[in-house]
């Protein structure tokens, strides 16, 4: 229900039934709705632009924005706003008209703007860009075979750690090369020792699945050598072998005392605040985080990166966020000139630098970055962004993703703190699953 009825508010559906869907939370989100409509639409001079993120990546929006504006001779008003909010201010903007011309949105969300013909085709425009992109980020972006938006950087999760305290609970060798990394079986071993050998107060670690994070988890299936979808997305293959080993591997995690309790996928606060504290000798943790790192821990103690765990293969989630034009956009070509020079390999090699995010350039991919900061760390985040395969992006960017995500959330919580059995568990999400598969194909209400 929640799936259809978003679809049909982001299509431009009747208003009835965008009240029926949103209610109440229109008034919630009134003044994110205020203030989109207050930079209004563009017009033949000037572009709307609405983004979100952490200090450093909006300040760089803002210099980017002035830069194109200055030479093209042209106005860009930047409008930013909390990751929380963007998705029912856009909605929001869709239905009323006044969407910005150009806005972030993350991976997940991604197909369902795409699916419901919201999104400016820039296929031709961005002829180059996508040239020089690895086909799974060319995938994330696209829908039938269209390009829609501009993959501006890929973040992705890896292992932090502690060397003090792994040391001390007799851990004394990390892995150093990808092919060295970790076997789920040899990750558990290091958990128990850390579980009986750390000090008090202490966890072994703790997995980044909060919020709208739940999609990680998918790593773990993926690493299992399975997949959420078949092939062709119409169907959840996650009932079997894999999915059984993927959860019956990571709801461990709370059994065994190897991660906190308040830990799990529906968590409302996030586990870095925890390692940041003191309190976890180990962290699945996305590069993003890397800055906040380096100023909250300061030289309170070290703190290194080694390789996710790895069982039938190694794996990782697409994180990251594109940059896309709505349809409707006044000046469409202006929009798409934006776009590309956002994706620009100058442009991108500055925004990631200084953000500690990673291009999807290839031609960027051998290009030594100066990151503002963490600069040692980024060479394991950038190994593990290549085991991400194409299956793994389709997977992810489904037009329903977005509901399918919040599924994720809620039935995994069922079995990692409700005690629900694993195949009861993996049932109701392919039910879930399989429901919202139809829409898919773009068909669907």
């Amino acid at each position: 229900m929640v799936s259809v009825g978003r679809r049909a508010v982001v299509r431009g559906g009747l208003a009835g039934l965008a009240a029926a869907t949103l209610g109440p939370g229109l008034a919630g989100c009134a003044g994110l709705t205020e203030r989109v409509s207050s930079t209004r639409r563009g017009d033949r001079d000037r572009l709307t632009v609405q983004v979100y993120g952490t200090d450093t990546e909006t300040g760089v929006y803002d210099r980017l924005a002035r830069q194109f504006a200055q030479d093209r001779g042209v106005s860009v008003d930047l409008t930013v706003v909390p990751f929380s909010d963007f998705a029912t201010g856009i909605d929001a903007g869709l239905l009323s008209g006044t969407a910005p011309d150009v806005f972030r949105v993350d991976y997940p969300t991604m197909g369902l703007y795409a699916s419901t013909g919201q999104l400016l085709d820039v296929t031709d425009p961005l002829a180059d860009l996508t040239a020089d992109l690895r086909p799974a980020f060319v995938g994330a972006v696209s829908f039938e075979d269209r390009v829609y938006g501009v993959p501006q950087h890929v973040d992705t999760t890896a292992l932090v750690y502690r060397p003090d305290v792994l040391r001390d609970a007799g851990v004394t060798a990390v892995p150093d090369r990808p092919e060295d990394a970790w076997t789920w079986e040899e990750f558990g071993e290091v958990a128990d020792r850390l579980r009986d050998g750390a000090p008090d107060g202490f966890s072994p670690f703790a997995v980044n699945w909060q919020s709208a994070g739940a999609f990680r988890w998918l790593t773990w299936l993926f690493m299992a050598g399975g997949h959420l979808y078949d092939e062709a997305r119409t169907s959840c293959v996650i009932e079997g072998e894999a999915g059984t080993r993927a959860l019956d591997f990571t709801r461990s995690f709370f059994e065994r005392g190897w991660v906190p309790g308040t830990t799990s996928t529906k968590s409302a606060t996030f586990p870095d605040a925890q390692f940041t504290a003191g309190r976890l000798a180990m962290l699945f943790a996305g590069n993003f985080l890397v800055p906040a790192f380096a100023e909250t821990i300061g030289d309170r103690f070290d703190y290194a990166v080694t390789y996710q765990p790895r069982d039938e293969r190694r794996a990782t989630e697409l994180g990251g966020n594109a940059v896309v034009a709505t349809k409707d956009a006044v000046n469409p070509e202006l929009a798409a000139e934006f776009l590309a020079y956002l994706g620009s390999p100058d442009a991108m090699a500055e925004f990631c630098a200084e953000s500690v995010l990673l291009p999807t350039r290839e031609s960027l991919a051998d290009r030594r970055l100066d990151f503002s900061v963490g600069g040692d760390l980024m060479p394991v985040y950038a190994d593990q962004i290549t085991t991400i395969e194409d299956r793994d992006v389709a997977d992810v960017t489904t037009p329903t993703f977005a509901e399918t995500n919040v599924d994720l959330a809620n039935e995994l919580e069922q079995t990692f703190l409700g005690g629900r059995a694993t195949d009861a568990t993996l049932r109701a999400l392919a039910e879930k699953v399989d429901a919202a598969a139809a829409l898919n194909d773009g068909t669907g209400a």
